[in-house]
């Protein structure tokens, strides 16, 4: 294993194959400024000679100082039957003027000869001839050696061949791609370990996750003696994905003592991550290895008090050096110590009895289908309540709603789309005074009717209630046996400018089940923002 190993950056190409995935210029320049800041080394832009959104970006960026990283344009090797010096293709990339270039070529006999429909000698000079050129225009040359560990199988002697080819006309580092993502770990570091010693250059790896060994692969490649690392955030990419970026990060420098980024750039992983998939208008990974909500949580009672005594007892590493944090859930499973710490958090000191008394609550409603552990602002609410102190700042004394069906016809197609007119009144009171709040909407759900409804009837005595906005709902069916008499939950997600925060209701009518969440969505905003 090498004491220096560089991190290739290829979100902003290789990741925006992945379905959903479609990135602005814009876009593309934010997550490079991020990914610069977070101490890789090569950032691949795009493929320059395919579409003129990356032809801008290259333009735009280049006017950028970025800090950490060299910026690489894609492409693939000349055509076959053509000449390297007229190439378009290689004509663009040497035109996006930046310091790297990495060229992708077939590694793999059958794709010569069957997909690119040429001579595997031919596919030997395509190789050598486009290296060669770029190398005389002074760039910094990568071979990315497509389905290699596949060819490898095939044909041994002509996927190595390839690399030689390419390392013989100057190329700086040979990447190994596992392009379809099924070779299993033990195997690349076989291979890996044996073209090391074979191929005069630098060896790279680029996996995806085919087979959900990814950045189990890059780590072994690494550990056989690759250098270089490609990637990306996230795990982004076509099919299954890439080899996730941020993992590898962690996982080279907190597992195997690679210092790839430094100290104060790993504590950011967690905010780079979460912001990369906010561009992308991606969901975050609860799960996601270190970066994830969930990555360092503890629901069960017994974990969580192990948890509080010595942290290392069930986290395989320090989450704050990754930039996220441990969190304790209130669920069934909660043990006392879990309930204090919770409460703790959020500025609520209780004695043990009455931690054991919370704790027994939140037992018998998860029972009846609610859950707190996705709803904290729920929980908090639950707990005042209980401790007596709490007193709402008002009170729904009744709800109305009308849902009348209607029918209208698109004049486009003369098809017939059914409408549903909501109609809610709600009443609310405080102390002596009571208003009336009412939504009439066509083609709005009920709940949206409802937020309308309420918002209307307290927005005159607390205007700052406008900032509150409803973020995101949930359904969940929890006794589904039951059919129409089934017990709902609804989960409701509000957020004011940055601050979000999540409440549940529970109900056989989702109407009521979602007026709980709702209410408790209000409740909490003036805990918050009323003081």
């Amino acid at each position: 294993m090498k004491d220096r190993v560089e991190l290739y950056d290829t979100t902003l190409r290789d990741g925006t194959q992945m379905e959903g995935i479609s990135l602005s210029v814009d876009d593309k320049i934010k997550i490079a400024r991020r990914m610069d800041e977070l101490g890789v080394h090569y950032i691949e832009g795009g493929y320059p000679g395919s579409n003129p959104k990356d032809i801008e970006f290259f333009a735009r960026i280049s006017e950028m100082n970025l800090k950490n990283a060299h910026l690489a344009a894609f492409g693939s090797t000349r055509k076959a039957r053509g000449r390297a010096d007229t190439d378009p293709n290689l004509k663009a990339l040497l035109e996006a003027n930046t310091p790297v270039v990495t060229i992708v070529a077939k590694a793999h006999d059958r794709h010569v000869t069957h997909v690119l429909e040429t001579t595997l000698e031919e596919n030997l000079a395509m190789i050598g001839d486009s290296v060669r050129l770029l190398k005389e225009a002074g760039r910094t040359v990568f071979l990315d050696a497509e389905h290699f560990f596949d060819g490898l199988e095939a044909n041994r002697d002509y996927a190595v061949q390839c690399l030689k080819t390419a390392a013989t006309a100057g190329a700086d580092c040979a990447v190994l791609c596992d392009t379809n993502g099924g070779t299993i770990t033990s195997r690349i570091s076989e291979i890996v370990r044996a073209v090391v010693k074979e191929v005069p250059c630098e060896v790279g790896i680029h996996t995806h996750n085919g087979a959900d060994v990814a950045v189990a692969g890059s780590l072994a490649a690494v550990e056989a003696g690759a250098t270089q690392v490609q990637g990306a955030a996230n795990g982004y990419g076509d099919m299954c994905g890439n080899a996730n970026l941020f993992s590898i990060i962690a996982n080279l420098k907190l597992k195997l003592g690679i210092d790839v980024v430094s100290d104060e750039q790993l504590s950011r992983l967690t905010e780079v991550a979460h912001y990369v998939a906010e561009i992308a208008n991606q969901p975050p990974n609860p799960r996601q290895a270190y970066v994830g909500s969930a990555a360092f949580v503890h629901k069960a009672g017994l974990h969580a008090a192990a948890v509080a005594k010595e942290e290392w007892s069930y986290q395989h590493v320090v989450p704050e050096r990754v930039g996220n944090t441990n969190r304790f859930l209130i669920s069934e499973l909660a043990g006392i110590g879990n309930v204090v710490r919770k409460l703790h958090e959020r500025g609520i000191e209780v004695s043990l009895d009455q931690a054991r008394s919370i704790r027994d609550h939140v037992k018998e409603r998860e029972a009846l289908g609610w859950q707190y552990e996705g709803a904290e602002a729920s929980f908090e609410l639950l707990v005042r309540r209980m401790l007596g102190e709490y007193k709402p700042p008002f009170e729904i004394t009744s709800h109305k709603v009308t849902i009348e069906p209607g029918r209208r016809t698109d004049p486009r197609t003369g098809e017939r789309e059914y409408i549903a007119g909501v109609r809610m009144t709600v009443m609310v009171r405080k102390s002596n005074r009571e208003w009336k709040g009412h939504a009439d909407h066509e083609g709005v759900g009920p709940v949206d009717a409802l937020d309308k409804a309420l918002r209307a009837a307290i927005v005159g005595q607390y205007p700052g209630i406008a900032t509150l906005r409803l973020t995101d709902f949930k359904v969940h069916i929890i006794d589904s046996h039951h059919s129409t008499e089934a017990v709902t939950r609804v989960l409701i997600e509000s957020a004011a400018g940055e601050f979000t925060w999540w409440t549940v209701g529970t109900s056989p009518n989702i109407i009521e089940a979602s007026l709980m969440a709702l209410v408790d969505s209000y409740e909490y905003w003036f805990l918050q923002f009323q003081k």
